[in-house]
């Protein structure tokens, strides 16, 4: 099943849960905006080439479109629209005065030189800056895209409409980036994983972790969890997999990955199967990298008794099934990665305000949006005898359609 057909029958089973009405339910899921442009650049060989760019701005009830900008071969129409409901209820659940977007650009960046990948931000820019804006929809980096990209675009939009640092988050710190933006979804991983933990009497430090995906989310969440006292037992990425069933050094294998590029010859740990990984004998799995990865071939497998989705989407609805069958919780991923777009929040804030914050600051207002969120969905789960992604999901969806209907959505 794909992501749009996962997220529309989560969306419709809250929706039964919370008996909303079927007009509304029609109008909450319908984006409010779907732009698709053309992208053409010259190449550094004088060649033209052509790009199709994507932007779906889904709702925009509770406040300002929010959502990531990725480049690569993979974007389409489907996946940005899932991707841009899903930000919507996201934010809903963190409770953050925002709606949902998302774009994208089919392309592949690592075939592109930096001054292609400046050209086609700022064509993409140009395309779509009067549909963007600070209180209209503020892209942010996603996969394939970085704080570089942000610069550019915020350099386009201000040649049209003034210096507007507010109007992209996830900026360089030298250009109104927030501290503590780069850390943020791993670190609010850690802190949705500790909430969940002692509701369960549990702590991070007497339990065993494995993590798949060592890029920036699984990384600052290995490192995370390392230094409070949890024992990472295995991780992975594309260039393979290690284990340590006595703990890995996650200081020690993030110098060697920075060093060598990979994950292999590591010598504090021994290779394995990177299949073999999210079947590891473990307490708490964390899927940190693409959608799909627990799927009805492996979920029969899966020996972790705690999954924290970090990943968009890890989880394919018939595995969600076989694994609540089996008692293991699923802590989901509208709320557990919902960190970044939690500070990109308080980034946006600053920005505005023209006030920066200090590290210590956006960390601490970070786990009390995160703990009261957590709060604030388990008193769904109770309300509606459900469990926690249906907690989640109602959660989410009927912020947004108390919002709707406030502002007289029938009128």
């Amino acid at each position: 099943m794909n992501a749009l057909a996962a997220t529309n029958r989560n969306f419709r089973k809250a929706s039964r849960i919370l008996g909303l009405d079927s007009k509304l339910e029609k109008s909450l899921l319908i984006p409010f905006r779907e732009i698709k442009v053309e992208c053409t650049i010259p190449k550094d060989d004088g060649t033209l080439i052509s790009y199709i760019g994507f932007r779906v701005q889904h709702d925009n009830a509770r406040g300002p479109m929010k959502g990531g900008i990725r480049y690569h071969p993979e974007v389409n129409h489907d996946e940005v629209n899932a991707l841009a409901q899903l930000m919507t209820w996201k934010t809903a659940v963190v409770d953050i005065p925002y709606g949902g977007a998302k774009g994208g650009i089919g392309c592949i960046p690592k075939d592109l030189s930096i001054s292609e990948l400046e050209r086609l931000t700022r064509v993409f820019t140009q395309k779509i800056h009067d549909l963007i804006g600070i209180n209209t929809d503020v892209p942010a980096p996603d996969m394939g895209t970085n704080s570089q990209t942000m610069a550019w675009m915020l350099d386009e939009y201000s040649k049209f409409h003034g210096h507007s640092p507010a109007i992209v988050t996830g900026k360089p710190i030298d250009l109104g980036g927030s501290l503590g933006r780069d850390a943020a979804t791993g670190r609010g991983v850690v802190y949705a994983t500790d909430a969940l933990l002692s509701e369960h009497g549990k702590n991070i430090k007497d339990l065993t972790f494995v993590i798949q995906g060592f890029g920036n989310v699984g990384a600052w969440a290995a490192k995370l969890i390392h230094e409070k006292g949890g024992k990472v037992i295995a991780v992975s990425d594309i260039t393979g997999a290690v284990k340590n069933p006595n703990g890995l050094d996650i200081a020690a294998l993030l110098n060697h990955k920075e060093a060598t590029g990979t994950l292999i010859d590591f010598s504090g740990g021994d290779l394995m199967d990177s299949d073999e990984l999210l079947t590891q004998e473990c307490d708490v799995l964390i899927p940190c990298a693409l959608g799909g990865v627990l799927n009805r071939e492996n979920a029969d497998h899966i020996k972790a008794k705690f999954i924290i989705e970090a990943a968009n989407h890890p989880t394919d609805p018939e595995a969600d099934e076989i694994l609540c069958k089996k008692g293991v919780v699923i802590l989901p991923d509208i709320y557990a990665n919902a960190g970044g777009v939690t500070v990109s929040y308080f980034e946006w804030v600053q920005n505005i305000q023209g006030f920066m914050w200090d590290e210590e600051k956006v960390n601490i207002e970070l786990e009390k949006y995160m703990t009261k969120a957590f709060h604030n969905l388990k008193n769904m789960c109770k309300s509606h005898n459900c469990n926690l992604r249906m907690g989640a999901f109602t959660l989410g969806v009927n912020r947004v359609a108390r919002a709707t209907m406030l502002r007289g959505w029938e009128a």
